[in-house]
């Protein structure tokens, strides 16, 4: 992409912008596409460490439970008066729970693992992806993507059948949304008790962000304790029984678990479906006769784009240095080999008159026709 700055003249407010075959090359293209795409991986890579840390933190608090129940055990024996028999038992008892934390750790090991290798698979992904397998890179992206939406919007079985059809277990989150689910299935039941679960799991970091949902959960708690009924008169707490307000704890949880996994609140598909109406809303979009290949003549895209801005169009005015013309369809511009643009009509009147050569009045370079470079205008 070169900018006509020279040669060239327009109006104050607009850019005029051409591409020339003589200077556009496609590799260094896609590697800057490709650049600009990894960065829009972050989510990719943090679920699954805050899953994996989070797994690390729920193996550590285990040990520290039972290896301090094992040692005030053995301390208490050590100091009591206890018979053969009943030390004996005691020592049995205190063996068996041991053996117990082996199987839960060997259990919270294997867990680790498969978690480190799914952060090691998504590592490998972003590693695989160069010009030439870009296609294929986008579209298992777009794949996640998909994947991403429907375990958002709850449609679990059918995200597992995509990610198992295109064989992408290890780059989607089906596990994490599962855990959120058992969370969501429980409010949309009125039962509070799986959330004040999830809450102690994730007291420290809920804590630090200062979330109030627990607070949430334990008023709505005490209303369903409340002496009134659900079924009261009484508008004042009539109000507090009303299924918005588990619909508000519903919305309020998924926030947080978003939150606490590093994921973005919009679902992926939005964010990148509004990434490109960002571009093409204008208001034009909204007037009757808008065509119907423009994707904003759409409601659904319509009401994802509505709280957009409308996007910049300026209509650049190309007028040739040389003859003080419009350069236009009819009078295309051409690109001289040092950069500089004039209208097809002038450089044509100029080669006519000196057998196919051309002096640009800007350098005092001398040109063959033939070397010029049709530009389009963008």
């Amino acid at each position: 992409m070169e900018t006509l700055s020279n040669g060239t003249t327009a109006s104050p407010t607009a850019t005029a912008t051409v591409v020339s075959s003589a200077t556009v090359t496609a590799p260094s293209s896609k590697l800057t596409q490709l650049a600009e795409s990894l960065k829009l991986e972050h989510q990719f890579l943090r679920v699954p460490f805050e899953h994996y840390k989070k797994t690390i933190r729920a193996n550590h608090r285990i040990v520290e439970k039972e290896m301090s129940a094992v040692i005030s055990s053995v301390a208490e024996a050590a100091d009591g008066d206890l018979s053969r028999e009943d030390a004996v038992q005691h020592l049995n008892s205190l063996v068996s729970r041991l053996q117990g934390l082996k199987r839960k750790l060997e259990e919270g090991s294997r867990t680790e693992h498969l978690q480190a290798q799914r952060c090691r698979a998504r590592l490998d992904h972003l590693e695989s992806a160069d010009t030439e397998s870009l296609s294929e890179w986008n579209n298992t992206r777009l794949t996640r993507i998909l994947v991403d939406y429907m375990l958002r919007l709850s449609y679990y079985d059918t995200a597992i059948k995509l990610a198992e059809s295109c064989n992408i277990q290890d780059l989607v989150d089906v596990d994490v949304f599962h855990e959120a689910k058992k969370v969501i299935d429980a409010l949309q039941n009125k039962e509070v008790a799986p959330a004040l679960v999830w809450c102690a799991d994730n007291k420290s970091r809920l804590k630090k962000s200062k979330s109030k949902f627990e607070f949430q959960l334990r008023l709505q708690e005490f209303i369903e304790l409340l002496a009134f009924k659900s079924s009261t008169e009484c508008a004042t707490y009539k109000v507090l029984f009303e299924t918005k307000q588990w619909d508000y704890l519903v919305d309020q949880f998924k926030q947080e678990f978003c939150r606490l996994y590093g994921m973005t609140l919009e679902p992926l598909l939005n964010i990148y479906l509004q990434a490109g109406l960002s571009a093409l809303k204008t208001p034009f979009c909204y007037e009757d006769d808008c065509t119907k290949e423009d994707p904003l003549s759409q409601e659904s895209f319509r009401n994802l784009a509505l709280q957009l801005p409308f996007s910049k169009q300026h209509h650049s005015k190309l007028v040739c240095y040389i003859t003080k013309e419009l350069m236009d369809t009819e009078n295309p511009p051409l690109v001289l080999p040092n950069g500089y643009v004039y209208s097809t009509k002038a450089l044509e009147e100029m080669a006519a008159k000196n057998n196919g050569k051309i002096t640009c009045p800007r350098t005092g370079s001398v040109y063959n026709y033939s070397a010029v470079v049709k530009a389009y205008i963008s």
